[in-house]
């Protein structure tokens, strides 16, 4: 698998504080090597585009997609990203 970074991804992640900035790279590594690894926590948001979301702490969360063998990445940020994945 693959990722690849949609421009709300990367605006998202920039405004994070370093410490999530670096939670996120190591949840991706995880996502990348083990997608069921416990930390992720990867479930099926109820939404009709099929969009997944992970865990990357308590409270701050990404959204992605499948698509063939790529993760596409859509946002991450704080649990309220979850209301418009």
């Amino acid at each position: 698998m693959k990722l690849f970074f949609t421009k709300n991804f990367i605006r998202d992640y920039r405004k994070l504080p370093p410490p999530m900035q670096k939670a996120i790279d190591k949840q991706l590594e995880f996502l990348l090597s083990d997608p069921q690894h416990p930390s992720l926590n990867i479930k099926k948001m109820q939404d009709p585009r099929n969009i997944w979301e992970g865990r990357l702490s308590g409270s701050y969360r990404f959204t992605f997609k499948v698509e063939g063998d790529t993760y596409i990445m859509r946002k991450v940020g704080s649990h309220d990203i979850l209301k418009k994945p």
